[in-house]
């Protein structure tokens, strides 16, 4: 069993679990994923690795309510357990495995889209304690669904947006990225996005324009998270590969984000119905 030892609500519907894992803690590094199962009938749930403690031997994710066992999720609390908390699961960053030298003389961005803000974290954090300064575009609707913004200041040159200019650069990511290049003066040799698939999508069509390498996390398609139930097959540089082990990172200009978008898109409606049953059984007094 798997403890929950702190809890915070960063934004409405999403959340922030500190949770005791050492040996998940010891072997993690940025970019990879763990799974959660909430007890032995819970269905398994991939959520990439926000932050880890060795020496405190704990695990911070950071969650969405978008379906039923989310949804559920958030009710539990500090002290209260996980049935499973496996891993780290899928390829690290590959930061971890350049050259510190080489890595030292690139120019990075982030882009961190909602929710993406978690797995930009780590590893903006992670260049930070290499001594690499990395900067991060941090993108929200509003003020309000802005996370981590704190944490992320404290390891790289963080640039806010919002759709609604409720905060920072008003306008989407995209903008703000060809402002900076265009108006700011500002080069980059690497652009890493993560967040919902159509932003990762646009951001990977103008740093093509722009001729800037660019990666993405397909993490938000991984389903069983170990390979074994293909729902996360998707089409890199013409071949089939999987989210889940042979990423969740990948180059953006070889995913074909079409057939991606649309694997994302198979369980809306049987997830739909499996919320509409779970609000039924609380408004009956059912489950937590």
């Amino acid at each position: 069993m798997f403890k929950i030892v702190e809890k915070k609500t960063l934004a409405p519907q999403i959340y922030l679990m500190k949770v005791e894992a050492p040996r998940v803690a010891k072997a993690a590094k940025p970019g990879q994923f763990i799974i959660v199962r909430m007890d032995e009938k819970g269905e398994r749930i991939p959520l990439t690795i926000c932050d880890y403690d060795v020496q405190a031997g704990t695990v911070t994710i950071v969650f969405q309510t978008v379906g039923c066992s989310t949804r559920r999720m958030a009710n539990f609390e500090v002290g209260d357990c996980f049935q499973d908390f496996v891993g780290p699961l899928g390829q690290a960053s590959e930061f971890v495995h350049e050259d510190m030298d080489e890595l030292k003389k690139k120019k990075i961005i982030f882009i961190a889209g909602g929710v993406g803000s978690a797995p930009v974290y780590p590893q903006a954090k992670w260049l930070h304690e290499h001594g690499v300064e990395a900067d991060v575009i941090i993108g929200s609707k509003s003020k309000d669904y802005m996370i981590l913004e704190d944490e992320m200041k404290e390891v790289a040159n963080v640039y806010p947006a919002t759709d609604d200019g409720s905060y920072g650069y008003k306008g989407l990511v995209t903008n703000l990225l060809k402002d900076l290049v265009e108006n700011q003066g500002k080069k980059y040799d690497v652009v890493v996005a993560i967040g919902p698939m159509i932003m990762m999508k646009f951001v990977c069509k103008l740093t093509e324009e722009l001729g800037i390498k660019t990666i993405v996390s397909l993490n938000t398609i991984m389903v069983d998270g170990t390979g074994m139930c293909g729902a996360c097959r998707v089409t890199v540089n013409g071949e089939t590969r999987f989210a889940c082990v042979d990423g969740p990172e990948f180059d953006g200009h070889e995913v074909d984000f079409g057939e991606a978008m649309k694997r994302q898109g198979i369980y809306k409606a049987e997830e739909a119905k499996k919320i509409a049953q779970y609000e039924e059984n609380c408004n009956l007094g059912g489950d937590k």
